[in-house]
């Protein structure tokens, strides 16, 4: 049987639209040839040799869409410029996503190249790219690691890689040139087990470069020796370190990339100005009166303030700057990074405080270490702590996400006639118990496991 069912009827369910305000109680959803032709209220059968798919008990969703994801591609990886991940961690990153409910990513590691995408490992997630090829961003992941760069990357252009079908520009700085996560969990414990043998949890990497370099990597509350001993002694580095080295080597893996990351975005966001192009950029401590400087210079451009929550922030800063960004008029967008249930490095409190006051435009994952929790986890965790309405959470990953990323997602995003069929039927008292996953009118997942063909009607 074909992949793309030419008429399907999702009936006897509940559905949310992705508007952010509309949540039908019990409705049905009309598709043909992979596009919704028809929502409404009530049952709706359609032609006789229809697919029906009885959603008793359930709640239909457009198809998430992950603006914000690392991991995806076959190319280098991170804005690092770091070794690909094997084959088996992309799948199976791919397998995670599509499980989850997400229909549409947007790898945004910045430096891979177009057909890096490659084959969707047997699934339909719909994975597109996003661009980053500018010197100082080239620059910047050589200083840091650079490792899985070629000549051909180095040598790309923004440009060439928009007119090779990239959707966004970014991510504009990250984690790894700019102080942020992928220091706690990857560059600092490796330079600590090398140097010393011992590994480090990434809360104490955190602790240890934010008293050694700064919260913002700008020297200010650098701790003095008696304090940074106490703290090595806490971390159990105390026999392995003199105070001094250790200095020496949280500057020396941290700081090198930081300037030429942070003159990356200015880079990344005239293209955007200039091309209409979404632009993502990391947003944490070190970055933040950058990028504010950048959104009073581009009013124009379509900046997008990726993971606001970021764990740099304290709760009352994360709340001050999303508001000063939102009112330069830069998209806020939160991530779920680890911070839902499995909380290895992150916690919740500067996601809940954004949705609380209104400050969430759209929501993606990050990659936190490959430790990310789902975004229908956070969305059904919004939900029951009574942040915001069922219809408002969805939007989120939805309806918001292709109004803010249009040439990645205008045509998706909500379930009305003319919008593709990118659709999650899902439990409705637990939204991210996936049950069924339509891409483009293709069942992807059925019954909570990745298909290749569609199922029978004796099946429905």
């Amino acid at each position: 049987m074909k992949n793309i069912l030419q008429d399907v009827a999702i009936i006897n369910g509940s559905v949310i639209t992705g508007d952010g305000h509309t949540h039908i109680a019990r409705g049905s959803v009309r598709l043909h040839e992979g596009y919704v032709v028809e929502v409404r209220e009530g049952h709706s059968a359609g032609k006789a040799d229809t697919f029906i798919l009885d959603a008793a008990g359930c709640t239909t969703l457009p198809g998430i869409i992950n603006a914000h994801a690392h991991g995806c591609l076959w190319g280098p990886t991170m804005p690092s410029g770091s070794l690909p991940f094997s084959h088996s961690d992309v799948i199976y990153h791919r397998n995670r996503h599509l499980l989850d409910g997400t229909t549409t990513l947007l790898n945004v590691c910045g430096l891979a190249l177009a057909p890096e995408i490659g084959a969707a490992g047997g699934h339909t997630l719909d994975i597109h790219v996003s661009t980053a090829h500018t010197p100082s961003n080239v620059a910047a992941a050589m200083a840091i690691d650079g490792a899985g760069l070629s000549d051909r990357h180095k040598a790309m252009t923004v440009d060439a890689m928009i007119a090779g079908g990239a959707k966004a520009l970014g991510e504009a700085g990250g984690g790894q040139t700019l102080g942020g996560g992928a220091q706690d969990y990857r560059f600092i414990p490796s330079a600590i087990l090398a140097e010393a043998g011992i590994s480090v949890h990434p809360r104490h990497a955190r602790r240890l470069k934010e008293a050694i370099v700064g919260r913002a990597l700008d020297g200010v509350g650098v701790v003095g020796k008696a304090e940074l001993q106490q703290l090595m002694e806490e971390c159990g580095l105390s026999e392995y370190f003199a105070e001094a080295r250790l200095r020496r080597l949280i500057e020396e893996t941290v700081m090198p990339p930081v300037a030429l990351a942070l003159k990356g975005l200015w880079e990344i966001a005239e293209v955007a100005a200039r091309t209409g192009l979404p632009a993502i950029f990391h947003t944490a401590l070190p970055t933040i009166n950058t990028l504010l400087q950048i959104a009073a210079t581009y009013p124009t451009a379509n900046l997008v303030a990726g993971h606001a929550n970021h764990p740099s922030f304290t709760v009352q800063e994360t709340l001050d700057y999303a508001s000063q960004l939102r009112a330069l008029g830069v998209t806020i967008d939160v991530s779920t990074l680890d911070c839902v249930h499995t909380r290895f490095r992150n916690d919740p409190a500067n996601l809940d405080a954004l949705v609380l006051v209104g400050l969430v435009d759209t929501i993606s994952t990050d990659f936190a270490g490959g430790d990310w929790d789902s975004i229908l986890s956070a969305l059904q965790r919004m939900i029951n702590r009574h942040q915001v309405s069922p219809a408002i959470a969805v939007a989120f990953a939805t309806g918001n996400v292709a109004a803010a990323f249009p040439q990645l997602a205008g045509d998706r995003g909500m379930i009305e006639p003319g919008r593709r069929a990118d659709l999650v039927v899902c439990e409705s008292h637990n939204l991210s118990r996936v049950r069924h996953v339509l891409v483009n009118g293709a069942i992807a997942v059925w019954n909570g496991a990745i298909v290749q063909t569609s199922p029978s009607l004796a099946n429905a």
